[in-house]
């Protein structure tokens, strides 16, 4: 099932962050930290809108592929429901880091 596929590469990536992040290398380049510093919020928030929009521009290509007949049917359906996946998950982030905004602004000072 595709649903698992999708789980286990996105926990995949996960997992590689983390490491990146524990060893103070690896990930921690690509997200914007240099050296030895750990990446701050904002980079590692853009970088997952990096990747969001690089599964979307991925999702397009085969879509438009497909429409030349340079594409299976089967690559287009499996981009665009990675493409989704990929766009559910930010927004389930954003809500959360709403939510515990919210949840901050409610605590008395």
């Amino acid at each position: 099932m595709s649903t698992n596929l999708f789980a286990a590469n996105a926990y995949a990536s996960v997992q590689g962050i983390a490491q990146g992040l524990d060893r103070g290398g690896g990930a921690a380049g690509r997200l914007g930290g240099a050296g030895g510093e750990r990446p701050d919020f904002g980079a590692m928030v853009q970088g997952a809108l990096g990747s969001v929009a690089e599964a979307g521009r991925a999702a397009e290509a085969q879509a438009s592929a497909a429409a030349a007949g340079r594409a299976d049917v089967v690559d287009v359906v499996t981009a665009v429901a990675e493409s989704e996946a990929a766009l559910n998950t930010l927004v389930a982030v954003r809500d959360r880091v709403i939510q515990a905004y919210e949840e901050i602004m409610r605590m008395p000072i």
